[in-house]
Formats: structure tokens, C-alpha cells, sequence
């Protein structure tokens, strides 16, 4: 359904990567009838969506002198000059009046809806509330996209409803979290929880563009950054050495810097990994954008994480969850010879370096059980668990069993033994 991954330096600074996914052209086709052996008339219908979403590096991004914002959702340059935006309210608070002012400097009107945000507020009533909101504010829905400033918690939500209303509406994208530039941002997946199931209810939905601006990390937390970290050092275990090598060196110094390049060496770590990070979710992400194949390698950290993060809510963060579901996965790869002992301690070193949890008392045989159990529901009846090959690479098993699993466990708890903290 795409046709190829184009990476690309933005030519109006320099700096900024661009990277655009292309769509393949668009096959129409004649519905054929078809006559089975009752000789009662059928037709199959054949049809392609063509997909064109595009991730920018954008520093500065209430710059007034960048129209980023206002240029996407109108190719032919007749944009309107009204927007609603959805803005999570800690971002608010600490952007909402540059925000504000950006607007009014274009000459832009714009109705705005601040949200709160976090786990245990992802909810199909929150979604409600929003389209309700749209409704009254009457967007233009070809030249008039939503915006949505926040973490990956009001991405997904809003990218849940702007694919509900009217059969979908287009939404432009503006993370405020590491989590959101690096992973919740770049995909085309949205949702909330049901039923006590994490991401229960979702569409695939690809935002018009998504705008990444570094600079809204200057003010997270130094425990939001190291959530963050979790999900590019799964893309380097799975997929890229030279990323974890990229960590194993710098990934103190881009947490203690908040990733804003504050001596030179920082700099250049700072964009070498948000770009690697990036560069490879995309590359994993875009031949198989709607997951018709359920072998992904981006599930790493993803099998285990989803019952034990409903459980920890609200103290766990996401990135913690996958933290201790790669940590496990890596233990188990290790009892398999899949993984060496001085590989699978240079994982569980960077994990601690990187203020990330290697072990917790969620991690009993009933709750990991009970996930694996969920996991394979998900998975077409298969456990398809990757598990690291080395470091940089995955194979994919179907035969963990609860033995295994008794004793990975065991072997998780006793190499966290002094590297990490604990996690409620």
C-alpha cells in the first residue's frame, strides 16, 4: 500500500529530517461478477487506499516565523484561517500562551479544547466529548484539520475521533513527549481502553503531518524523558546496534541534558539518536502499516507490558511497562543461547543508566501468565513473541512455555538485584 521511505534534510534549516511516506498510485477497478455453481449473481470489489503522511523535525514550532502549522491540510494554498486544536493542559500551562499568540500573529481564530491527560483518562467518553465539541465549532473538514499538542495519551484519543467523525477527518500532530516523538507519533495507530484492555477500542488512521519540536522536552520531567528512552532503546535491541551502542555511550548525557544539546557532545548525540529512533519505528512501520502481518518486530517489550501496565496504573508509566517486558524477553532470549550473558548484562547496565526498571512485583507467573494468555488472543491464536538475536537483531517464538516462563522470571529478579529500582 506504500511504495517507499524517503529520508530527507529539511532545506529551510538544515537541521530538521524529513521523512515522508509515499503512497502507491491508486488502482481503480471494475467490480467482477462472479457466478457460483447456484448461478446467483456476486461481485468481488478490489479497491487500494493510497497513504501519504508526512514527520517532520520542526524546532521552534510556534516560531512566527514558521507556517508549518497552518500550511498543512491545504496543498493548493487556500487555507482558511480557523482552527480547533486540542491541547493537553499541562502543555497548556506551560505553552499555551506562546500557542495563543502564534495564532493570533496569523490571523488565525481558533477554538481551543485543553484536556487532561494520563493513562486512566483514556477513555470512549473523553472521545464523545471532543467530537461533540468539533460539531459546534463546524470545521471545514477538507481545508480545516484538527490539531493536537500533547503526549501520546491526547494523540491517540484525538486520532481516534478525527478517524470517527464523518468517516475521518484530518488531524495534524504536535508530541510534546519523548514517547510522542519517537513513537506514538510517527505510527498510524489510535485508541483508548475498554473494559479494563489497554488500546481495547482503535482505528488505523494516519495524521495529515506530524511536527517533532525537541524543544518541548526542556520542560519534562527527567522521569518522562527516561519513559521515553525505553521505546528508542527497544528499536535499537531489536533492530539497530549501532543506536544501542549510541545509548550505551550517550544515554546519561542526553537524559541529564533533556535531549537540548546543551554541550556539544550532547547535541550531537541528542539528534543522531532521535533520528536513528525515528528512521528505524518508520522503517519497521511502513511496509506494514494496518499489521497483516502479526510478526512485528515492534512488538518487542509489547507482549507482557499491556496487563502489567493496566495494573500498575497510575504509578507505571508506559515506557516502564515495556522497560520490563523487554528486560524479561532479554532473559528469556538468554536462557535460549540467543542472547550471551555479557550481552544480556550490557542490556540490563544501559536499562539502569537509563533510570528504567529491570524488575517488578507485577512480574509473578499468574500476571505474566494471564498476559502471554491475552497476547496470543491478540495474535491470531500464536505467542509470535520476538525475542533479541544478539543485540540488533529478532527472531520470532511460539513456544514459551509456563516452566519457561517460572524460570525467566526468577532469572529477571535476580539480574535486576542491585541495577534498578523497583517499580509499584
Amino acid at each position: 500500500m506504500c511504495d517507499s521511505l524517503i529520508p530527507a534534510v529539511h532545506e529551510k534549516d538544515g537541521s530538521a529530517l524529513e521523512v515522508v511516506v509515499s503512497p502507491a498510485p491508486r488502482k481503480p477497478s471494475t467490480p467482477t461478477s462472479v457466478a457460483p455453481a447456484a448461478e446467483e449473481p456476486s461481485w468481488h470489489v478490489k479497491a487500494s487506499q493510497p497513504v501519504n503522511y508526512e514527520v517532520r523535525l520542526c524546532q521552534g514550532v510556534f516560531d512566527p516565523n514558521r507556517t508549518d502549522l497552518l500550511d498543512a491540510g491545504s496543498p493548493d494554498g487556500n487555507r482558511t484561517h480557523r482552527r480547533f486544536v486540542v491541547v493537553d493542559e499541562t502543555v497548556d500551562r506551560l505553552y499555551g500562551t506562546a500557542m495563543r499568540q502564534y495564532f493570533e500573529h496569523h490571523g488565525v481564530t481558533c477554538e481551543i479544547m485543553v484536556v487532561q491527560a494520563g493513562e486512566v483518562r483514556k477513555e470512549i467518553d473523553v472521545v464523545l466529548r471532543f467530537v461533540e465539541r468539533l460539531d459546534a465549532f463546524g470545521i471545514d473538514r477538507r481545508r480545516e484539520p484538527v490539531i493536537v499538542v500533547g503526549g501520546g495519551v491526547v494523540m491517540d484519543i484525538v486520532g481516534l475521533a478525527a478517524s470517527l467523525y464523518r468517516r475521518g477527518t484530518p488531524f495534524i500532530r504536535v508530541p510534546t513527549t519523548l514517547v510522542g516523538l519517537v513513537d506514538a507519533g510517527v505510527g498510524v495507530k489510535t485508541g483508548v481502553n475498554f473494559n479494563g484492555h489497554k488500546n481495547q477500542l482503535g482505528t488505523y488512521s494516519a495524521a495529515t503531518l506530524t511536527l517533532l519540536d525537541r524543544g518541548f522536552l526542556a520542560t519534562l520531567s527527567r522521569r518522562h524523558i527516561s519513559n521515553g528512552l525505553a521505546e528508542i532503546l527497544k528499536v535499537g535491541l531489536i533492530k539497530d546496534e549501532a543506536l544501542f551502542g549510541l545509548l550505551e555511550r550517550h544515554g546519561r548525557l542526553v537524559l541529564d541534558e533533556n535531549f537540548q544539546g546543551r554541550s556539544p557532545e550532547g547535541a550531537d548525540a541528542a539528534t543522531a539518536i532521535l533520528e536513528a529512533a525515528i528512521t528505524g519505528m518508520l522503517e519497521e512501520l511502513e511496509p506494514n502499516l494496518w499489521e497483516e502481518t502479526l510478526e512485528r518486530s515492534m512488538d518487542y517489550g509489547h507482549t507482557f507490558s499491556p496487563a502489567v501496565e493496566m495494573l500498575g496504573l497510575p504509578a507505571m508509566l508506559h515506557g516502564e511497562a515495556v522497560c520490563l517486558d523487554m528486560a524479561l524477553s532479554t532473559v528469556l532470549a538468554h536462557r535460549r543461547g540467543l542472547v550471551s550473558e555479557d550481552e544480556c548484562r550490557r542490556v540490563f547496565s544501559v536499562m539502569s543508566d537509563l533510570e528504567l526498571p529491570t524488575w517488578s512485583p507485577l512480574h509473578t507467573p499468574e500476571v505474566l501468565g494471564h498476559a502471554l494468555h491475552a497476547t496470543v488472543r491478540r495474535r491470531d491464536g500464536q505467542q509470535r513473541l520476538p525475542l533479541p538475536v544478539g543485540i540488533g537483531n529478532t527472531v520470532f517464538v511460539n513456544d514459551v512455555s509456563d516452566e519457561e516462563l517460572v524460570a525467566a522470571i526468577e532469572l529477571q529478579r535476580d539480574m535486576a538485584a542491585g541495577s534498578s529500582a523497583e517499580v509499584a
